[in-house]
């Protein structure tokens, strides 16, 4: 378990005290505290090691942002189970979250353009849903676009900060777009002080002007020329998560893998570092114009770290296998918004080595699709299927509100542009997994279905899909 927060003053030896109980916050583990170029506050990160799974722990961090505090406030975490450990678990999936509230989504628009469904007046937003429901899931996975911070310079011109910034420079973008990812984090903190928070890259980490941004109103044309070296490169987003790569072998916050329970779960990078001869939308030439990031690993080196991934995964443990990441292919969507070179690298593998679900973001709609390998839609449907279940869910919201569907392709079963909500995964056994997409409105679950897998992994073809079986709807 790795334990984060930010300082507005550099710690000399960040320290996190904890225990089994409020009374025996005793054990102590240090870490680094460390800044990046255009940064106003500084990441301290401390791993601590040794933990009994499944098991909660008190503790406090030292020098929090709090002048004049009495007391260092405790907080908890639960580690994660065992693989193997058959009791039933609950995952909170978002995809395409921004800040919410005075300077993200909101009941309001600029005078110039803003969301297409702004917040209605006694709507719950996302992280609320998220707060109100804090106690239904065991920890949060967010595969990409984390906060929009990019989005100040066309939340500028379009007049949602008043009309004497219209126009933003160099300098209000450093201030504007800490200002942001900063609201975004503090928002969040009462959910990921006691909630393990799993991310993934999104195209909205890589810099500030969100891959070119045009002011309509003015004829000004922004490009990453407005963006100083520390809000380039993913450099905030390397910053501030420490994600598990050491221990799977992957690379940084971009690819890796954790078991939790029954369920193994991959992560992977949509942005950058597609194998040999696949463009990445993020960098050099890349959709994203001027992006220019990465790439994080030697060539071929994510394609190759995946599949040794899949090829290791213990199925007898952890018989369902889950993969997050960020551009879909697979959606009602123009093809210019489909990642096509994301599908080459990535969707072969899936189904050779029998992956379950994956999830993905990026449009921002509700789509879940029947499974599907090589645009060819499993006749089997959530009954025991070969192909993966695919669910794209980048309807989690951020100021830009929205997308609109365009025409629903035949393999989508069920899709939503109208209401922001977030996935509840609920793993029931080694047979059984159930989503469900809940408006974070007012909590009612728009779409539920549930996918069974006979997982029966003595069979000949090795991807455990065995014979038979019940599907289940809820």
């Amino acid at each position: 378990m790795t334990v984060s927060w930010e300082t507005h003053t550099q710690l000399e030896s960040p320290q996190v005290w904890y225990g089994e109980s409020p009374a025996t916050v005793t054990s102590v583990a240090t870490g680094t505290s460390t800044t990046y170029p255009s940064s106003r506050v500084y990441d301290n990160h401390v791993k601590i090691t040794g933990l009994k799974p499944n098991t909660t722990y008190w503790y406090r961090v030292s020098n929090q942002n709090c002048a004049g505090c009495a007391y260092k406030a405790l907080d908890t975490f639960t580690t994660a189970r065992e693989a193997g450990d058959e009791t039933p678990f609950t995952v909170a999936v978002v995809i395409d979250l921004g800040l919410m509230g005075a300077d993200g989504l909101s009941t309001k628009v600029g005078p110039y353009g803003g969301a297409a469904n702004p917040l209605g007046p006694n709507d719950l937003n996302t992280i609320q849903s998220l707060m109100e429901n804090k106690d239904t899931f065991d920890f949060i996975a967010h595969f990409g676009d984390i906060a929009y911070s990019d989005y100040f310079i066309k939340e500028s011109w379009e007049g949602y900060f008043g009309n004497n910034s219209l126009i933003p420079n160099m300098t209000s973008v450093v201030e504007g777009y800490n200002e942001l990812l900063e609201q975004f984090y503090d928002q969040m903190t009462p959910l990921t002080n006691s909630k393990a928070y799993m991310v993934s890259a999104g195209n909205h980490e890589a810099n500030c002007d969100n891959g070119g941004v045009t002011d309509s109103i003015h004829n000004i044309t922004y490009t990453t020329s407005i963006c100083v070296p520390g809000q380039m490169n993913f450099t905030g987003y390397i910053n501030h998560f420490r994600m598990p790569s050491d221990e799977s072998g992957g690379t940084g916050n971009f690819w890796y893998s954790f078991d939790y329970g029954l369920a193994h779960f991959i992560v992977l990078d949509t942005e950058t570092d597609l194998p040999v001869g696949l463009q990445s939308p993020d960098e050099v030439g890349g959709t994203d114009a001027g992006a220019n990031s990465g790439p994080f690993g030697a060539p071929n080196q994510q394609y190759d770290w995946f599949e040794n991934d899949l090829a290791s995964v213990d199925r007898e443990k952890t018989p369902w296998v889950i993969v997050g990441l960020h551009r879909p292919w697979y959606i009602s969507a123009t093809t210019s918004n489909r990642c096509l070179t994301c599908q080459e690298a990535f969707e072969p593998l899936m189904i050779k080595y029998g992956v379950d679900l994956y999830m993905q973001g990026h449009i921002h709609v509700y789509e879940r699709n029947t499974p599907i390998a090589n645009n060819t839609i499993d006749p089997a449907g959530l009954n025991n299927p070969t192909a993966p279940w695919n669910i794209v869910n980048g309807a989690a919201g951020h100021y830009d509100g929205l997308d609109a569907l365009t025409a629903i392709p035949s393999y989508a079963v069920v899709a939503w542009d109208t209401a922001y909500g977030w996935s509840r995964l609920t793993f029931h056994n080694r047979t059984h997994l159930t989503h469900e997409f809940v408006a974070s409105a007012n909590g009612t679950v728009l779409d539920s279905a549930t996918l069974y897998k006979a997982h029966d992994f003595s069979s000949s073809n090795g991807t455990g899909q065995g014979q038979g079986g019940n599907s289940q709807g809820r």
